[in-house]
């Protein structure tokens, strides 16, 4: 259930809630920190069936290039402070302000091995000074 306002904090008896944005408006400026946890306004509140850290937030998927593993509509929760490590589902902002979630393949000191979630999209190799932050994603509604 998609809700406005309020907080990620669970009032008692209510379900624990996150910030919601849609992968389309990601990539503009002024909706994340340096860090990659949600700033400013625009978001809405979706509800999730466990609690949560501060500073985690969902993304909703739009369109179809995550398929099969996303489907339009998909919310995808994003955990910034949960460490990244090889074969996890994460989501990558670029400096230009490109957002795309991926599988990380390989992680060294100069760049990142991202393989798309959809067989039809080629792996991308990002050089890590390229990269604003890495999240990772901790759960998805499907």
């Amino acid at each position: 259930m998609l809700i406005r306002g309020g907080s990620n904090r669970p009032s008692r008896g209510a379900e624990p809630s996150v910030p919601l944005l849609g992968f389309a408006q990601a990539g503009a400026g002024g909706f994340f920190d340096d860090a990659g946890f949600p700033v400013g306004q625009g978001w809405d509140l979706v509800e999730i069936p466990s609690a949560t850290r501060e500073g985690t937030y969902a993304l909703e998927v739009q369109g179809d290039s995550m398929l099969p593993l996303y489907r339009n509509g998909d919310r995808l929760v994003v955990d910034p402070q949960e460490t990244v490590r090889r074969g996890d589902r994460v989501v990558v902002k670029t400096r230009g302000g490109e957002v795309m979630a991926k599988v990380l393949s390989r992680q060294t000191q100069k760049q990142l091995e991202l393989v798309s979630l959809n067989p039809e999209h080629p792996t991308r190799t990002v050089a890590v000074t390229e990269v604003e932050w890495v999240a990772r994603i901790v759960w998805a509604s499907q």
